[in-house]
């Protein structure tokens, strides 16, 4: 048996909506997971799902019964220690509440103390003397033990309301879009994202602060009435939610990334940690949900509060979202080309999507599934119709509002869009983007230069698909090294990753160029492939956004305004006409 980590959860997490101890432990040879992302119902593991005694392992069941016992001498409860399964192979996790972090930990390292040195837990065993006085000394560490409580930010204690978004893709977007609809509508908000801490949309704390760190910093402030969280999957399996309950969250898909990281490796198991945010939701507030994913849709049954779907199939949404709003539900779904909220038997248009600035008219579905939910997340905090209108038309995909997200630049006859695009997912989106932009008028099209590269902490399959990806929708495909964040990879094996994607989508692996960083990759694609000829650069830009930018200044390019340039950046779309 081994022992893998023992880690205090300080707030609500994937196994209970309140601080735990995780302890997990490897039972037999080392072996590494291999399986489906997405696995049929025999294969699948339920991450909260206790397991019952009758199945525990003896070695595990040993170290259980010390812990309980353990908990009871020492008047840290009686009740509340469950065992659960891991995907990986042999991986088997103890979880039980904790309120006194020192006291916790000791009492955990005594109990696998005690089950390795084979001292019964039972208290009518006949003990040797060597065993009573093992026994006696951990007692006497566990009571001297200091009692730290958890940082996490109790209900009582929280004086403003707090809305949550998660999700694979979209996650940022989301929140600096309803930021942008509660400051219009004259609320003081508090925002975290991967970006930083931002006050009324002003950075005042740079980094990512996407955990219960940043969740604590906006809690606590005084100058702010409503808040806005970005969480990340990360800060829920490292720490846990930094806050008891959320008045609204937001799940906004589950897809590809982040895998093979603290024992997660399939969708499932992804979608089980970021629903946390929904399950803290209080029973009268709102959980805005992805209707159109199934994963995200089926969080809908474990949630307590009151939930409304989004989704961009068809004008009355998936089969999913067509019951709930049959049984009276709520739904915001595109009709007719607008912006609708269905609240039981009543349909409001809220504003024609293509006047939507991220939409790109229309183009940018990802972003038309983000103003969705944005849209159901601001309403949930109290916002007016009127409110999310003028929020979403003032709203726009610029460095300043939504850097790194769909910003869009003309230099001459190229243009460049610059995204923070990860994952499969991501690029494609973007790409759907670049095609429609580049598609022209009578039939003309311009080709595409997609520029590739992710942190490599990324599984295999996610970096192949990404190169996959770039191969079969632009006509070139150039990679940019991101060395700050290899995260314990080497850069030739995240290079050789990304071709051996570009060779399964039909590229030519040999003609793929490789740069050191991504300026010096943006400036060779901008100026080696010829200044005067028309082409769409998409620029996957994670490690030195400013530096893009700056070299985007520096060469003359200017931001595309797309309200204003709409029709001069999608040529077809000049023949439609303008609802008023």
């Amino acid at each position: 048996m081994r022992l893998i980590e023992i880690r205090l959860l300080e707030g609500p997490n994937v196994y209970r909506l309140e601080p735990v101890v995780k302890v997990e432990l490897a039972l037999g040879r080392r072996r590494t997971w291999y399986g489906q992302r997405d696995p049929g119902r025999h294969a699948l593991v339920r991450l909260a799902a206790a397991v019952p005694s009758r199945l525990w392992p003896d070695p595990i069941a040993s170290i259980a019964a010390w812990i309980r016992r353990l908990r009871a001498d020492h008047e840290e409860g009686h009740t509340g220690l469950a065992v659960h399964r891991s995907s990986d192979p042999g991986h088997w996790i103890i979880t039980f509440p904790w309120t006194g972090e020192e006291r916790a930990r000791t009492l955990t390292e005594a109990a696998l103390a005690l089950a390795e040195r084979e001292v019964s837990p039972s208290r009518t065993a006949r003990l040797t003397g060597a065993q009573e006085r093992l026994v006696a000394r951990w007692s006497a560490r566990i009571s001297a033990a200091r009692t730290s409580p958890p940082s996490w930010i109790r209900d009582a204690d929280r004086r403003i309301p707090a809305m949550s978004i998660s999700g694979t893709n979209g996650k940022s977007t989301v929140t600096r879009l309803v930021t942008h609809i509660l400051l219009l509508a004259g609320h003081h908000v508090g925002t975290t994202t991967s970006d930083g801490v931002l006050m009324d949309e002003r950075m005042v704390e740079p980094g990512d602060w996407t955990g219960p760190g940043g969740a604590h910093q906006i809690l606590a402030r005084s100058d702010v009435d409503v808040a806005v969280l970005e969480t990340a999957r990360g800060g829920i399996v490292l720490r846990g939610i930094g806050y008891e309950s959320n008045d609204v969250s937001i799940l906004t898909n589950v897809s590809s990334d982040h895998l093979d990281l603290q024992g997660i490796h399939t969708l499932p198991e992804l979608a089980e940690v970021k629903s946390t945010v929904c399950r803290i939701t209080k029973p009268d507030g709102w959980v805005i949900l992805n209707g159109d994913d199934p994963l995200v849709a089926a969080v809908a049954r474990r949630v307590r509060a009151r939930v409304a779907y989004f989704s961009l199939d068809g004008s009355d949404g998936s089969a999913t979202v067509r019951r709930h709003v049959a049984g009276g539900g709520r739904a915001y779904l595109v009709r007719g080309g607008w912006v609708t909220e269905i609240d039981g038997p009543t349909a409001t248009s809220i504003v024609e999507v293509r006047r939507i600035p991220i939409t790109i008219g229309g183009l940018a579905r990802h972003n038309v599934a983000n103003a969705l939910a944005a849209v159901g997340g601001a309403r949930g905090l109290g916002a007016t119709i009127e409110q999310v209108r003028d929020g979403l038309l003032d709203f726009r995909p610029s460095t300043e509002r939504s850097p790194g997200r769909l910003n869009l630049f003309r230099l001459g006859s190229r243009l460049v869009i610059v995204d923070f695009a990860h994952n499969e997912a991501g690029v494609s989106a973007v790409l759907d983007v670049a095609e429609g932009i580049a598609g022209g008028a009578a039939g003309r099209a311009a080709p595409i230069t997609a520029i590739i590269g992710t942190a490599g902490d990324r599984p295999d399959d996610t970096l192949r698909a990404i190169g996959r990806t770039a191969a079969r929708r632009a006509q070139r495909v150039a990679i940019k090294e991101t060395r700050r964040y290899l995260r314990g990879r080497s850069e030739e094996a995240v290079i050789g990753e990304l071709l051996a994607g570009v060779s399964a989508g039909g590229g030519a692996a040999a003609a793929v160029p490789v740069y050191e960083s991504e300026t010096l990759a943006l400036r060779a694609e901008l100026v080696g492939q010829g200044p005067d000829a028309p082409r769409v650069i998409v620029m996957l830009c994670h490690e030195d956004r400013d530096g893009v930018f700056q070299l985007l200044d520096d060469l003359g390019a200017r931001p595309v305004d797309v309200t204003e340039e709409l029709t001069t950046l999608v040529p077809r779309l000049q023949d439609r006409p303008r609802r008023a």
